[in-house]
């Protein structure tokens, strides 16, 4: 098995990916800002490189040292009201500066593959319903994360054609599992103590993707002969409207969604007047991913379906109060 580079190894997505691929039987070395870093980790077999700050100027030979494989995690990750003077330009210092500089390096030192995780908001923000993003769709990145995602993607595309070294490109939608912070998780904490929702007559469709179905395409994408220089977009591959996901999240909990049928009018209308329409955007709008790529090019289907995923997600969380 191949030696394997892991940057972002911290987060909710590198720890699990690390993971599977030391059951995989790869040798797994992982990037992090310092070596205090790897408490966060806590998994043991693999090597720990500290490299600094991501940016233009790091350093990466002797984290590449020996690897025929890059998996890039590591991002400046799109955040709500963002307090930078100027986002785009942060942005770019990590998301495009970063990711180029180590994709210099990875083909200077023999590195056979590069898989970048982008993001499917480079495709854009929403869909109409029933008219899902595909893969070699024109992108349309819209806020200084995915434009700065778009941007990365592009020099890394060039450098493939200039080079040897092979690059895929993943754009994944909201990503769910066990350890999900942020909105996913207070929705599953709310539905757990019963707390009434008015999100009972939500009819759109969004494309959500498990972790484990993120990871299982990642490796697939690491040696898979005809993931050479693609995108691929990622999901479960059966979208839900809202209500459905939360009486679906509900289940899971063991629990029955309090759900008040509010037409979506009105909650768009609430949260223009508080000045929260991005939220009201993820609640009510559509954004549907075809997958069908992904599917015909390495014969891919995600291997666990929502309900388990879900089942999974809800396990880890009542782990956690426990």
């Amino acid at each position: 098995m191949s030696r394997v580079l892991v940057t972002g190894a911290t987060g909710f997505v590198g720890r699990a990916l690390c993971a599977e691929l030391l059951r995989h039987g790869h040798a797994v070395c992982v990037a992090l800002r310092c070596v205090e870093d790897s408490t966060r980790l806590a998994l043991e077999g693999v090597e720990i490189i500290a490299v600094g700050t991501v940016n233009a100027a790091t350093d990466w030979r002797n984290a590449l040292a020996g690897c025929e494989a890059v998996v890039h995690l590591a991002a400046r990750v799109h955040v709500m009201r963002d307090k930078a003077t100027d986002p785009l330009t942060e942005f770019r210092c990590v998301n495009v500066e970063g990711t180029l500089n180590l994709a210099r390096q990875a083909g200077a030192a023999s590195v056979r593959r590069f898989v970048f995780i982008s993001s499917i908001k480079v495709n854009g923000e929403s869909t109409r319903l029933g008219q899902a993003f595909a893969a070699d769709d024109v992108p349309d990145p819209q806020d200084p994360y995915s434009i700065s995602k778009h941007e990365a993607e592009l020099g890394l595309r060039q450098l493939a054609a200039e080079t040897h070294m092979e690059v895929v490109i993943i754009r994944p939608p909201l990503v769910y599992g066990p350890g999900v912070k942020a909105n996913f998780q207070s929705m599953m904490r709310w539905l757990k103590r019963g707390v009434p929702l008015p999100l009972g007559a939500i009819h759109n469709k969004r494309s959500l993707l498990a972790l484990d179905n993120l990871v299982d395409l990642i490796i697939t994408c690491l040696d898979h002969p005809a993931a050479a220089n693609q995108i691929f977009l990622a999901a479960d591959g059966e979208d839900l409207s809202t209500t459905e996901l939360l009486h679906r999240m509900a289940y899971a909990l063991g629990r029955q969604a309090r759900l008040i049928p509010v037409p979506a009018f009105l909650l768009d209308a609430g949260a223009a007047l508080l000045g929260r329409r991005d939220m009201a955007q993820r609640l009510c709008g559509s954004l549907q991913v075809d997958i069908s790529k992904a599917r015909e090019l390495l014969g891919w289907n995600p291997p666990i379906s929502v309900d388990e995923a879900l089942r999974r997600t809800a396990q880890g969380l009542n782990e956690k109060v426990v």
